[in-house]
């Protein structure tokens, strides 16, 4: 096999870092432009989060009409999702019918890691270079890495010792795992702890779940995909897409609540959560009134409802009470939704350990121990611990400028952005759903065509007015970043310890990364300031004209 490291520079006018949902919508949207572009991916398969993600119960938690591309019309109309909510494979064969269909592939380059990107000023372009040697030279450079895509494994002491199997569900073997007959341990019961363990408890002899934060979970209500649900829909998708993006999630279908919590008497809020509750889905409970995320005094009404719905579902009330989370506001961290979920801890194989109140201390040869000395012994254990979320991928690559700039030390107290597009002081590079952007708290789906499509737009206008590089302000970034803290701060997520501020990741500086203004303000303010020629950013020809 030939040395990559001498071979000769493939040059392309945007190179893209990423082969999943962002990267394979930015090949198409760019290529219609006349623009010679790759995508690199890592993984040797297409797909991003949900090639790596095949954990038991892998399921996506906006429906599936909804999520999935709205680019073109037919595409929608042809597709046919199996049940409300998406599976793990179903999204994964999906996005393999996209690529094939237009025909993508050719621009992705598989098993491919990216491992540094170096900017040179001079040059006016991007430098990538990959694990392999490979160097990749662009004028533009697309960081579409993901946002959930740097898997958290935990260090405890002894990990290595472990004598079972160990797996991570965002690191999971493709062939799957056979749990029949097993002692597992699983540790975590964020959402996909909350998806993964009803599915192993029906398999194993013994399942011991390690919860250190309980989290709200919302009955998904999922089922095969109805022609009545799927024709309507179908019928009115452009309308339907038009009305999500009106909304703060870009999730459509939902009335807006028009009434406070507390304008409505407590028989008539219950009765509202009830119908909700019934209804299933994370969106159409937070929309049960208008100032659920907003009113402390508001939400412990929602809070209380839920949690009253796991003492009557969990037989075991000490159970029940480690199950209803009563450190943070329901909303607050990102909904998990279930099947079965609290029914799980109804089945004489399945036992619940409060790892708050006596932690994980180390893994042994045979299983774990606790810090008060109990010993649990497995024949597999899984980890369910999250991701570096939001800005993992990113730190993972050398980021850098001729000019000294290094993006690892630009976000050491934390990740800044101007509008989670681009980086002061990083000419030509963008990021899909970066920090600093409604992302994580929104249909994904629609925030990746939002931002490449914003991308697209920007550098076609910069080809149109003969320039070649676009940077934000320190001024812009700086006020945009104040701006997204400002916003959450007038909210309650940040009463939560969640990974939005990068809780689950030692050391990590704590700062609000998503921004929970509302996807429709967001793109109502992006849009504007490309109609008034890019406010906050600076256009040139790298020659040093000015625009």
């Amino acid at each position: 096999m030939p040395d990559a490291s001498h071979a000769a520079p493939r040059h392309l006018d945007v190179a893209i870092v990423g082969g999943g949902l962002a990267g394979l919508y930015a090949i198409h949207r760019l290529r219609k432009m006349g623009l010679k572009v790759r995508a690199y991916e890592q993984g040797s398969g297409i797909g991003g989060t949900w090639f790596w993600n095949r954990y038991p119960g892998a399921r996506c938690d906006v429906e599936s009409l909804e999520y999935s591309y709205s680019f073109d019309e037919q595409l929608q109309q042809d597709w046919k999702w199996p049940e409300r909510y998406g599976t793990q494979p179903e999204i994964l064969r999906y996005i393999n019918h996209v690529a094939d269909r237009f025909d993508l592939r050719r621009d992705v380059q598989l098993n491919t890691r990216i491992r540094s990107a170096v900017f040179d000023d001079k040059a006016n372009e991007w430098t990538l270079t990959t694990k392999d040697g490979e160097t990749i030279k662009a004028r533009y450079c697309i960081m579409a890495a993901g946002n959930l895509s740097t898997p958290r494994v935990p260090d405890f002491k002894g990990i290595h010792d472990f004598k079972g199997k160990w797996y991570h569900t965002g690191l999971w073997p493709h062939e799957g795992v056979d749990f029949t007959g097993l002692r597992v341990g699983v540790i975590g019961t964020g959402s996909s702890g909350v998806q993964m363990i009803p599915i192993i408890a029906q398999q194993a002899k013994q399942l011991t779940v390690f919860q250190r934060t309980a989290n709200f979970s919302l009955p998904a209500r999922n089922g095969p995909m109805t022609p009545d649900r799927e024709g309507p829909h179908k019928a009115e998708y452009a309308q339907r897409r038009a009305a999500a993006m009106e909304t703060p999630f870009a999730i459509g279908g939902h009335p807006k609540p028009t009434k406070k919590t507390l304008e409505v008497p407590p028989e008539e809020r219950a009765r509202i959560y009830e119908e909700k509750w019934k209804q299933g889905g994370s969106i159409s409970y937070l929309y049960s009134f208008t100032d659920l995320l907003v009113s402390k005094e508001a939400n412990d009404t929602a809070s209380e409802f839920a949690r009253d719905k796991i003492r009557s579902i969990v037989k075991d009330k000490r159970t029940a009470e480690l199950l209803a989370p009563k450190d943070h506001p329901i909303g607050t961290k990102r909904l998990c939704l279930d099947t079965n979920y609290y029914e799980t801890y109804n089945r004489p194989n399945v036992a619940l350990v409060d790892v708050r109140s006596d932690p994980i201390k180390e893994l042994t040869p045979k299983g774990l121990r606790l810090e008060s000395g109990a010993e649990y012994e497995f024949d597999a254990i899984c980890f369910a611990t999250g991701f570096d979320a939001m800005t993992g991928a990113l730190n993972e690559i050398d980021i850098r400028t001729s000019g000294g700039a290094v993006l690892r030390k630009h976000w050491e107290g934390g990740p800044l952005t101007y509008l989670g597009l681009m980086v002061a002081g990083f000419p030509n590079m963008f990021i899909v759903t970066g920090p600093g952007s409604p992302s994580v708290k929104t249909q994904m789906i629609a925030s990746i065509e939002q931002h490449v499509d914003w991308i697209a737009d920007a550098i076609d206008h910069l080809g149109k007015h003969q320039l070649d590089r676009i940077e934000p302000t320190p001024r812009a970034e700086h006020d945009w970043v104040a701006h997204v803290n400002a916003v959450a701060d007038s909210t309650l997520y940040p009463l939560a310890n969640s990974w939005y501020v990068g809780a689950n990741i030692p050391g990590k500086p704590r700062v609000f990364m998503p921004y929970v203004g509302g996807f429709d303000r967001y793109k109502k303010r992006c849009d504007e300031i490309a109609a008034t020629g890019y406010e906050g950013f600076t256009l040139s020809q790298h020659t040093g004209v000015t625009a």
